[in-house]
């Protein structure tokens, strides 16, 4: 079997194709493209037994022209250097696209999680973190982390409180991380932000009717099937939220193999199911297939493809057989430039990762501004809000002689809360950059990935030039 292609240079192969759209020096574009630095670590972690391994980590800043860098770090056996570099570069990307102001960064652990206990983790956590502040590479003002793949609240709490015990006294300190507990400086909606985000898009490209006329649908999310491969944090959030609103899950892919059923399957069973240590095979469905075939479920009939898990999983051996008519890209770099090129040619519509998972970074923004200002979200609105709306629904009684019960009284006269203000926020982001990408796509006769990554060279670009910084 061949080795899967350079991650960071399917990344750069991107780069390439949307860079011709777009008017700027080619050294410019050297220097945009170009990882700035990347860092590798190794440290000595004491096993629970007294034996003693050696951990591996990395930490990537893709590109500086903007402070902090911003970037996740996961936990997987699959962590190298080249991983961390091509999830950097599309971070810089992503956020220049989003109008987030950060820097790309993204970092890795490379372990198997389930093989260490919770304090193996912790310790290997906490010695990361110290290794990323002797190197300067963690803080609010200058790299601020967060999670990814195998990594929840609990190993971002371990890394903020490793930082603020070795930087005493930071009054941003709770800013040096995000995707935090609520109570350790989180903030609401954050947990869901990438699936939610996820959702938008689809949601957003699917009421495009005319976008949708060639692939032979109808507008809107009523009654379009769905496979999604990988159920984990971004793959259920996005799921149940595309179920809610009229789309049928027909397939589900996770590491033990798969299901599909035509019918449906009940996303919020099958995560139960999961949380509760069980595997996707001791679940019924009409078609199963097992761990060696699992990656054959990419091929099921459905009209959205969602890929939630790792990436290269569309290749060009297998995107000839892609029977989905839109792949979103709900993971890293799912698709590869040959795929991709493959799935243009054969009229597949697809939502690139670049625009379609940038939801968490766009609330770790809200989640870092919170931080530094020290004010919740709606703290100083929220009832004056609630009183406005109040008053009027009194006015409009008064003008029209009948009275509101008391129970729309209380519905309708509510303020927003942090959750309702984070969530709105990212709507309005995702809507907003789905447009600014179509317009710009129609305008230049390309694809929706190419136009993603030309609008964000050209942010990146425009910030070098305001800076006088050239190559």
């Amino acid at each position: 079997m061949p080795d899967p292609p350079r991650f960071f240079k399917q990344v750069n192969r991107h780069f390439d194709r949307a860079s011709a759209l777009i008017d700027a020096p080619e050294g410019l574009l050297k220097q945009i493209k170009a990882c700035n630095a990347v860092y590798h670590v190794s440290f000595p972690l004491r096993r629970d037994d007294g034996t003693i391994e050696v951990v591996h980590g990395w930490r990537a800043h893709h590109s500086q022209h903007r402070l902090p860098v911003k970037g996740g770090f996961r936990l997987t056996i699959h962590a190298s250097e080249d991983e961390v570099t091509a999830l950097a570069a599309l971070m810089t990307y992503k956020c220049a696209l989003m109008d987030v102001p950060f820097g790309g960064a993204k970092g890795g652990i490379r372990i198997e999680k389930e093989n260490y206990s919770d304090a193996e983790l912790e310790r290997i956590i906490r010695r990361y973190t110290f290794e990323l502040v002797q190197r300067n590479c963690i803080g609010p003002a200058v790299d601020v982390p967060g999670p990814d793949m195998g990594v929840s609240t609990r190993e971002i709490a371990w890394m903020s409180d490793t930082y603020q015990q070795l930087v005493p006294g930071e009054q941003a300190g709770l800013g040096a991380v995000t995707g935090k507990p609520l109570g350790s400086g989180g903030v609401r909606g954050r947990v869901e932000a990438t699936g939610r985000g996820v959702y938008f898009g689809i949601r957003e490209a699917l009421d495009v009717g005319e976008d949708m006329a060639p692939l032979g649908l109808s507008p809107g999310l009523d009654g379009k099937s769905v496979v999604i491969q990988g159920l984990g944090n971004v793959g259920y959030h996005a799921g149940r939220l595309l179920a809610e609103d009229g789309a049928r899950v027909v397939g589900i892919l996770e590491r033990e193999g798969g299901l599909f059923d035509p019918g449906g399957l009940d996303v919020e069973e099958v995560h139960g199911h999961l949380l509760d240590g069980g595997t996707i095979l001791e679940l019924d469905a009409p078609t199963k297939v097992d761990r060696a075939a699992r990656s054959d479920g990419l091929e099921w009939p459905c009209d959205i493809l969602i890929p939630a898990a790792l990436e290269n999983v569309i290749g060009k051996d297998n995107a000839p057989r892609i029977q989905a008519k839109i792949v979103a890209e709900a993971a890293n770099g799912p698709t590869t430039a040959d795929a991709a090129r493959i799935l243009e040619e054969r009229g597949v519509f697809q939502i690139p990762d670049l625009y379609l998972n940038a939801g968490g970074v766009t609330v770790s923004y809200f989640e870092w501004i919170k931080n530094l200002t020290h004010v919740r979200f709606g703290r100083l609105e929220r009832r004056f809000q609630a009183a406005s709306s109040h008053r009027m629904l009194r006015a409009i009684e008064g003008i029209t002689e009948r009275d509101f019960d008391p129970g729309t009284i209380q519905r309708l006269a509510v303020g927003a809360s942090e959750e309702d203000l984070v969530n709105s926020g990212l709507e309005e982001t995702m809507i907003a950059a789905y447009h600014e990408i179509r317009e710009l796509a129609r305008s230049k006769d390309t694809d929706v990935r190419s136009a993603a990554f030309a609008i964000a060279i050209r942010k990146v670009a425009h910030t070098y030039e305001l800076r006088g910084i050239f190559p």
